[in-house]
């Protein structure tokens, strides 16, 4: 995994519970923190700091991934403004995942394992949502989902109707937006 998730990680603990938690975090998962943005780090590093953070705030290890998503956007946004920018609704800017933002991605950051996304709509006007990544970590794409709805001043129902850490062959996800 590219070290910056782990910098987003870091940002979202140290705002929302201190530098010291972070540094908790890090030594509950015994690892070194020295993560800089362009280095590939193992999966299994941010696997343990979020099991770390789930027991450290007695939640289930989906749920952290939501709010580390949640938060990371707004860093994200400061980071890379020309991704958010051109778009003023959530809709816009998630389509733009495969054919625009993921291909930037691997520009700026050589090697990236980014997940792949299919897109379709459903009966009821919202989007539907396929994810498939090697990771299976779409709690972590809803909470940047849900991040991104945030900015752009909505608000995101979501629901999933499959998912691969159930045996699925890719997560579907349906979206509402208001």
């Amino acid at each position: 995994m590219k070290g910056i998730v782990f910098n987003l990680l870091e940002e979202a603990v140290s705002n929302d519970f201190g530098e010291a938690t972070w540094d908790k975090l890090l030594d509950e998962a015994d690892l070194s923190g020295a993560y800089t943005s362009l280095g590939n780090y193992p999966d299994s590093e941010v696997v343990a700091l979020v099991d770390a953070a789930s027991k450290a705030l007695n939640l289930p290890t989906q749920d952290v991934l939501r709010w580390f998503g949640q938060r990371a956007i707004p860093s994200m946004v400061a980071r890379y403004p020309v991704f958010f920018s051109s778009h003023t609704e959530t809709r816009s800017f998630l389509l733009t995942l495969n054919n625009v933002i993921h291909p930037e991605v691997h520009k700026l950051y050589p090697g990236a394992n980014t997940p792949m996304f299919d897109f379709g709509v459903g009966d009821d006007g919202g989007l539907i949502i396929g994810y498939s990544s090697s990771r299976k970590l779409c709690a972590l794409a809803e909470g940047f989902m849900q991040g991104a709805a945030k900015h752009f001043q909505e608000q995101a129902d979501i629901t999933q109707s499959q998912c691969m850490l159930e045996g699925a062959s890719k997560c579907v996800l349906h979206v509402r937006f208001h």
